[in-house]
């Protein structure tokens, strides 16, 4: 990326991030997708979205950012429509996750829980959100408040996702962005380069090990008892005698439906 494109880093300041160190087996960039919970044209959340997609950009992530305008109501429609089969794939298609949502009376909006309860905990034996790393960050009209970043968390637990330490709260967030939409140099930046840097290495560390750390006993223990109903099924269908039809016009159990004697 382009020194330009991220005027406020400190060069010397920044180490990039090294997937070696991290263990990290496999070659291409992690994964990561970014929601957002405001359709206003003016969106505090989405210039937060994009500033965090080009951090992430410049830790060697591939990015997307999905766009929840037309996304219908959950339960309105079914989830053959468009946008949702978008969200969808997009949240399998990714190693991480950037969750971030206004503060709108003292919790998430609307329009951010939306996409969430569009994702399903299983599809068939697909879990669309399951040990994805998550980055959680909110921005605030007012003075600075963490209701936001908790819930989210509370989300993230929900969808069996990996939440990192590190988040990020930005009050008056009007004030922090300026005219072209860039975030302003200043503490709340830093820490979203923090959470940034923080969900990639944490990415590099889970990824291609998920399956194994949400491997469960429980969930092993199911499995077990129903291969072994399903096993017992077979048995019992198997052992079923075949059920006695008599061919047409013949005669039928020994005789005892034959005519009588002259």
């Amino acid at each position: 990326m382009e020194p330009h494109d991220l005027p406020h880093l400190v060069p010397d300041a920044l180490e990039p991030v090294d997937a070696a160190r991290l263990g990290a087996g496999d070659a291409h960039p992690p994964r990561i997708l970014v929601l957002y919970g405001s359709l206003r044209p003016e969106s505090y959340s989405r210039k937060l979205a994009l500033e965090a997609a080009r951090l992430l950009r410049h830790f060697g992530a591939e990015v997307r950012v999905f766009d929840p305008h037309d996304l219908p109501m959950q339960g309105s429609t079914g989830p053959e429509h468009p946008k949702v089969q978008e969200l969808r794939a997009l949240s399998l298609w990714s190693e991480g996750q950037v969750w971030v949502s206004p503060e709108r009376h003292g919790a998430v909006t609307a329009v951010f829980k939306n996409q969430i309860d569009w994702l399903p905990l299983e599809d068939g034996s697909v879990r669309p959100t399951q040990g994805r790393t998550l980055a959680v960050m909110q921005v605030c009209g007012g003075s600075q408040s963490f209701n936001v970043v908790n819930a989210l968390r509370v989300l993230g637990r929900w969808m069996r996702m990996v939440t990192i330490p590190n988040q990020s709260s930005v009050p008056k967030a009007w004030q922090e962005f300026d005219g072209n939409g860039r975030m302003k140099p200043s503490g709340y930046y830093d820490r979203v380069v923090d959470v940034m840097e923080e969900l990639v290495k944490f990415t590099w560390l889970v990824r291609g090990r998920s399956d194994y750390l949400t491997s469960r006993y429980s969930e092993r223990k199911g499995d077990l008892a129903a291969a072994s109903l399903a096993a017992a099924a077979g048995a019992v269908e198997a052992a079923a005698p075949a059920a006695h039809v008599p061919a047409p016009g013949a005669a039928c159990c020994a005789g005892a439906c034959a005519a009588p004697a002259q």
